[in-house]
């Protein structure tokens, strides 16, 4: 007697990866809705409002949520769209590797959706969130994809470059996934993938100055805080004043730098702290118009002029940034389970599901599985067992976009903040996701060195970070 299809180990698997995903998505929502407002959705939404922006945040996104106001105000209709990426992208993955027969990976992957604290992210308004929403339905549409789907493979590229908008290093998180889709004749070999890797590499460069020019976006200097935040870094570890000529601190500006400077974040330069800097943005700002002096070539001398010290600073910010050597994790900024003050009067209401999870993210936070260096510690070690994946697998493009963004951290990042890194989180999850089965069933071998290969980043990683975090 022939089985019914509905008895198959792969309409059993759809059935358990929907009812994961359908369970997640309700809890995510019951306990986040209609979504969490901090301080940068809150000027976001006001620019929204009036139809007049800056560049400061994304003005894409001022956009968008201008347009979805037609659905209701406040945060909902855009945390109902990062919910519908993010949800929707996890079961288009999920779905094409049960499609594919790999029923324990399609299960694997669709645990990865709970994580706690990317639950508590994707319930809060924020360009990361939407971020890794718009990676997470590309990827899925790159996995359901057949070679000759010309039509998908145009979404999915519009897709890309509306989500390379979103953050100044979104093109390091979308540039795999935009060479996965371009033909296979132009990835044959590694000249014409180079070639291919530049020409995509442009085209997502250009979408956020394109967007923000065609949305009339008022520049407001943001590029000027990386520039800030490293002369300010190279000043504190070489001991000089690397700042322009600035007439009203030249006397002291060495002695009070090093009691600004904070490998955390360069929010004591800025003018929304309570105490900011004597050296603030708008005064460095004015040094380098009053001077004629370029920021950016005076930056790129003060780097060339003292490269020791900015690596120091870099390195130094990198680790609080990846949460790995920390001296005190209560430090850096965390969660937020409550949407802060605003002129509308948005508030969430009393929630007892939000505080238990609020609880479990934090909890975890204090744990490896919450600091971004175990995940890109643990997506190196996949790099080693990627033979175990076939070619077009779509976790392969997703493992190199997580680590290459979290790498983009390295060099531009200004802030330590747990939501920088939820792409990361989320493709490395998915990456080993779909390599555990392979590897738990003994479907795949490899000889020691690549397990030992695999294994070593994280375990070294969770021995220091659990180490430091003793002795501090």
């Amino acid at each position: 007697m022939k089985a019914s299809p509905l008895a198959s180990p792969r309409h059993r698997t759809a059935v358990l990866v929907a009812a994961i995903l359908i369970v997640g998505a309700m809890l995510q929502l019951s306990a986040t809705w209609p979504g969490i407002m901090v301080w940068d959705a809150i000027r976001q939404y006001g620019q929204a409002l009036s139809g007049h922006y800056d560049d400061w945040h994304p003005p894409a996104m001022n956009w968008l949520w201008r347009q979805l106001g037609v659905f209701g105000r406040g945060p909902a209709p855009m945390a109902a769209l990062q919910a519908l990426l993010y949800w929707g992208g996890f079961a288009l993955i999920a779905y094409a590797a049960a499609r594919r027969g790999r029923t324990g990976a399609a299960i694997a992957i669709a645990l990865c959706a709970l994580l706690p604290i990317p639950l508590v992210l994707v319930g809060t308004v924020l360009k990361d969130s939407l971020m890794a929403g718009g990676l997470l339905m590309t990827a899925g549409l790159i996995a359901l994809r057949r070679e000759d789907d010309r039509i998908l493979r145009i979404i999915a590229g519009a897709l890309l470059l509306a989500t390379a908008t979103l953050r100044f290093n979104a093109a390091a998180a979308c540039l795999p996934l935009l060479v996965t889709l371009f033909p296979a004749t132009w990835r044959q070999s590694s000249p014409r993938l180079l070639l291919a890797a530049a020409v995509g590499l442009a085209l997502l460069v250009m979408a956020m100055p394109v967007a923000n020019r065609m949305l009339r976006a008022e520049p407001s200097g943001v590029q000027l805080s990386l520039v800030l935040y490293d002369l300010g870094g190279i000043g504190r570890f070489s001991g000089t004043d690397a700042f322009p000529p600035m007439a009203s601190t030249s006397a002291k500006v060495v002695a009070v730098n090093a009691g600004c400077y904070n490998p955390v974040s360069w929010d004591s330069y800025a003018w929304w702290v309570d105490h900011p800097c004597p050296i603030g943005f708008a005064d460095v700002r004015n040094a380098f118009r009053s001077n004629g002096i370029d920021p950016y070539r005076w930056w790129l001398g003060q780097i060339v002029a003292h490269p020791i010290a900015y690596f120091q600073h870099r390195l130094a910010h990198f680790d609080r940034n990846t949460h790995f050597l920390l001296p005190d994790d209560a430090a850096l900024p965390g969660l937020s389970l409550q949407t802060d003050p605003n002129p509308w009067g948005f508030q969430l209401p009393p929630n007892s599901l939000r505080r238990t999870l609020g609880a479990i993210a934090a909890w975890s936070g204090g744990t490896p599985i919450g600091w971004p260096a175990w995940w890109i510690a643990l997506g190196l070690g996949c790099l080693a067992l990627l033979p175990a994946l076939r070619r077009d697998d779509p976790a392969r493009p997703i493992l190199l976009s997580a680590l290459l963004y979290a790498f983009s951290y390295l060099p531009l990042s200004v802030a330590s903040e747990i939501r920088y890194h939820l792409w990361t989180m989320i493709g490395v999850a998915i990456a080993c996701a779909s390599l555990a089965p392979a590897l738990i069933s003994g479907a795949a071998s490899f000889p020691r060195w690549r397990i030992v290969a695999a294994l070593v980043p994280v375990a070294l990683v969770t021995i220091l970070g659990i180490s430091a975090r003793l002795m501090g």
